[in-house]
């Protein structure tokens, strides 16, 4: 691909990226849904157009008269979609790490007991439906049984929290205790995935995992190391992962304060730094980078919101202004609506999407009403947990490539994050208008800015 033609496409990008949004705000469509139906215009989605390929072919007379042009062009399509894949990755551990940042342990403490119960029953209710439901059509496979379960149990970090910051709950109770159990509830069925992933391979007699760009060093070893003492010593490796992190990131940030000042460039270089050393660290452990992008801004909440915020204002401009953007841009580029006409049963997608929903639903619901929240706030936390998006398909995509799942249990779960990620977030504000749904604001704990969403896109 020549510099030329990078540089078109990437302007074309930007103007699409940049126009859209700003036409659709004007009807009242939500940011990150105008994104996502950016990256569903702009990608090969199935719905017949794909600028991206488009612009490559039409730029064709750009490269080396020696290669075929439509070589040149699938070449140059395919090198800046994996670009485009790359900034959302970065725009995913940015928009983690912001969340991480913008949490309180102080509000942790005050909804501990809302954390505990969203955390089990929005984990526990979702996992035995996914269980259940592969269990009825596939008994006698126990790996793929825990793969769909933590599937099912998993949520969309990169979904709640835009949302809740949009409504600006960033500083209530309820915002707090959603968030947190989130989070918590992924760290557990990341663990649940690798879990179905070694029995399987201990099944099969696997001796390396046969995923795609892995740096988890349990998918490059031999699965009888092992044995059946993998889930206790991986789940020893998460909690001593969880707890030095914070630890250390959180003095490493002080001693940095100590050598630069807050509006040095060169800080805002080191502390990236840092957020990409606990996610690179984290992910040769197994531990997703959501987790590890969540982690570290934990450990860097104190040092980033001291005195005025300079340099947490600065990280929200380079997240928000650039890199979080991509990350709502390519899952809409991922989406293949191909899959509604290829999913071979739809029984199981139906079953799918409805036995989902329904027990987020209901454990949402259940978990907030038990610790005294009101059945509007129950109903909408359930709603906050349904959508399942990238570390829900990542996992998936990991047991389709091993063999775990198979085709239709595959294309069940991209329908389901078609069908979960598009309506729910609107469907939350509306119920939150239409309820009057409210919640009061800490005050006496200092939190960030909230930006306003036509400040950030």
């Amino acid at each position: 691909m020549s510099n030329s033609s990078f540089l078109i496409l990437f302007i074309a990008f930007i103007a699409f990226m940049g126009l859209v949004p700003f036409l659709l705000r004007r009807l009242g469509i939500p940011s990150v849904i105008s994104l996502l139906i950016v990256g569903m215009l702009i990608g090969p989605t199935g719905i017949g157009m794909d600028l991206i390929s488009m612009l490559s072919r039409s730029l064709s007379f750009l490269g080396d008269p020696a290669v075929d042009k439509n070589i040149y062009a699938t070449v140059t399509a395919s090198h800046f979609s994996s670009l485009v894949d790359s900034l959302g990755s970065l725009g995913l551990m940015f928009l983690m790490a912001l969340a991480g940042m913008e949490a309180d342990f102080k509000l942790i403490k005050s909804v501990k007991s809302s954390v505990i119960s969203l955390s089990i029953l929005t984990f526990l209710l979702p996992a035995v439906a996914g269980y259940l439901l592969y269990s009825y059509y596939c008994p006698n496979e126990l790996a793929g049984k825990l793969l769909y379960a933590s599937l099912f149990a998993s949520h969309s970090v990169g979904i709640v929290f835009p949302v809740i910051r949009e409504l600006k709950m960033s500083r209530t109770k309820f915002g707090a205790a959603v968030l947190i159990s989130t989070v918590i509830t992924d760290i557990a069925s990341i663990i649940l995935l690798a879990v179905s992933v070694q029995i399987f391979r201990q099944n099969q007699n696997i001796s390396h995992m046969i995923g795609k760009g892995t740096l988890s060093i349990f998918d490059h070893m031999d699965s009888s190391i092992l044995g059946n003492s993998f889930m206790p010593v991986f789940l020893l490796i998460v909690l001593v992962y969880l707890v030095l992190s914070v630890f250390l990131v959180d003095r490493v940030g002080r001693k940095l304060l100590e050598i630069f000042t807050p509006g040095e460039d060169i800080l805002i270089t080191i502390i990236l730094l840092i957020i990409l050393a606990v996610v690179v660290i984290g992910e040769l452990f197994g531990i997703n980078l959501v987790v590890g992008a969540f982690i570290a801004g934990l450990g860097l909440a104190r040092i980033v919101k001291r005195e005025d915020m300079l340099l947490f204002r600065r990280f929200e401009s380079i997240g928000y202004g650039f890199l979080i953007p991509f990350l709502f841009v390519s899952i809409g580029m991922k989406t293949d609506f191909s899959a509604f006409a290829e999913a071979g049963s739809w029984s199981i997608v139906l079953l799918t999407v409805v036995l989902l929903v329904g027990s987020k639903v209901l454990s949402g619901f259940l978990a907030l009403r038990i610790t005294g929240f009101s059945n509007a706030a129950g109903f909408t936390a359930g709603l906050m947990t349904v959508p399942q998006l990238s570390a829900t398909l990542a996992a998936a995509a990991i047991g389709k490539d091993m063999g775990i799942l198979n085709d239709t249990f595959f294309n069940a779960i991209i329908v389901l994050s078609i069908v979960t990620t598009l309506p729910i977030p609107n469907l939350v504000r509306l119920v939150v208008h239409k309820t009057g749904l409210s919640f009061p604001v800490v005050e006496d704990v200092s939190v960030p800015r909230v930006v306003k969403d036509d400040e950030l896109l």
